[in-house]
């Protein structure tokens, strides 16, 4: 796709800077760039003093430039390195923009434009916004993988099956006096097909642990009140992220704190006392901590082993670890019964409960290896791919059948952007930043 204005922006981190790249793609880019800093050699970092359209020095920096289409865009792209401060930046944004034809970028233009010149695929786009905003190593390594195209590969490959079983079909229908048509196919066809149903089911089962690698794994604190939640909650956070008293319903809302743990993120929840004698707002808070342990990853069920007191109801639906607490001023043998015990005050027992929460966070993400589905819209796009194929398997005809895998095989088009997604670029592109 040919662009007829470029585009420019600031592409590097918060100025002030040591450095700021400022990125240029589009098909002025050379002619900017060979006015403001001379005479350029493709694919070469060269030393230059960059002017304004005055002739005056705006900074003296480093240039490159990627002729089209051998770069990330398509397009011929420049690159900018100069001093970052916000002033030679300013000024060197005021400068390119001054060109006719040349204009700031909207977010996530740069990455939109190498996806409509074919350098990358739809899920290598998303996973490429991933990499850009991966906060731990667990989500380095999978927006890296996934950017690197393995994603991609799995659903063409599964595409190209489908494109070749209704091939087969369709030469089945059209040509089957033909000598170098096979006299039945349809039985290898749909043996292949039943064989990607549950291919694509295992490939679905693994959306709940990339959610735990891209959104965190939620650890939810849980017991009566008093029993040291919020105790826990800031000796975890190693700062005071929640109030701490002797008095009963002090946390009322729901805390959080995001937390790597041997490079998994880790979101910890800090809840209200579960009691039954509570005033209208505190019993807000206490449905919202019983709903919130009832969708986590992992619940601490707290109780203090000086005067235990019981915390009722307890959700049962995700994996739970009973937990003692003030250790401290326990007495001894409090701890029988409990699968830790800890004292938030002193630091007993918190290297354990850490340890515990990785373990269970890297249990519950499974093997690294593994080849996920990243965004719901995968997802829904491959529960529709199965619906057409167990249509196509009972179908009443052959040109039903048929039918049904090209829908098949348009629903996973659709995921890597072969087939028309125009309708989902805006939403997916808004979400890079300004210069990506």
């Amino acid at each position: 796709m040919a662009s007829k204005d470029s585009i420019v922006a600031l592409s590097s981190g918060r100025l002030p800077a040591g450095i700021a790249v400022i990125r240029i793609s589009g098909p002025r880019t050379r002619f900017v760039v060979e006015t403001i800093a001379g005479a350029i050699k493709d694919r070469f970092t060269m030393l230059r003093r960059f002017k304004a359209t005055d002739g005056s020095v705006i900074d003296h920096g480093l240039v490159l430039f990627f002729p089209g289409p051998g770069s990330f865009t398509g397009e011929d792209v420049a690159e900018f390195q100069v001093h970052g401060s916000r002033a030679v930046a300013a000024k060197m944004l005021e400068t390119l923009t001054g060109f006719e034809g040349v204009r700031h970028a909207e977010p996530g233009e740069f990455t939109r434009r190498a996806f409509l010149n074919g350098k990358l695929d739809l899920v290598e786009t998303e996973a490429l916004a991933d990499l850009v905003n991966a906060e731990t190593e667990a989500q380095r390594r999978f927006a890296l993988r996934n950017a690197e195209g393995a994603q991609s590969e799995l659903y063409s490959s599964w595409r190209r099956r489908l494109i070749h079983a209704r091939a087969m079909i369709e030469a089945e229908i059209d040509f089957a006096d033909e000598e170098d048509v096979p006299g039945s196919v349809s039985e290898a066809v749909w043996s292949d097909v039943a064989a990607m149903i549950r291919e694509i089911e295992r490939h679905i089962e693994g959306f709940k642990a990339a959610e735990i690698i891209r959104d965190g794994f939620e650890v939810v604190i849980l017991g009566a009140p008093n029993a040291g939640k919020s105790s826990l909650f800031n000796a975890l956070a190693q700062r005071e992220a929640a109030i701490v008293t002797d008095e009963p319903g002090t946390t009322r809302d729901l805390l959080e704190v995001v937390m790597d743990i041997n490079g998994m993120r880790v979101r910890i929840v800090d809840t209200a006392g579960l009691r039954e004698a509570a005033g209208k707002v505190e019993s807000i808070g206490i449905e919202r901590a019983r709903a919130k342990a009832g969708a986590a990853d992992l619940v601490l069920l707290l109780e203090d082993m000086a005067d235990p007191a019981s915390a009722g109801d307890v959700p049962s639906g995700a994996p739970l670890l009973k937990i003692g607490t003030k250790a401290d001023i326990a007495s001894a043998g409090a701890g029988d019964g409990y699968d830790l015990v800890i004292s938030s005050k002193v630091g007993t027992g918190l290297e354990r409960v850490l340890s515990e929460i990785g373990a269970r966070a890297a249990a519950a993400v499974g093997n690294a290896g593994d080849i996920l589905p990243s965004r719901l819209r995968h997802v829904e796009l491959l529960n529709e791919t199965t619906d057409c194929l167990r249509a196509a398997l009972s179908g009443q005809s052959q040109e039903l059948c048929a039918e049904e895998l090209r829908l098949a095989a348009d629903r996973l088009g659709r995921i890597i952007g072969a087939v028309d997604v125009e309708d989902l670029l805006d939403v997916i592109f808004s979400q890079f930043c300004i210069g990506k």
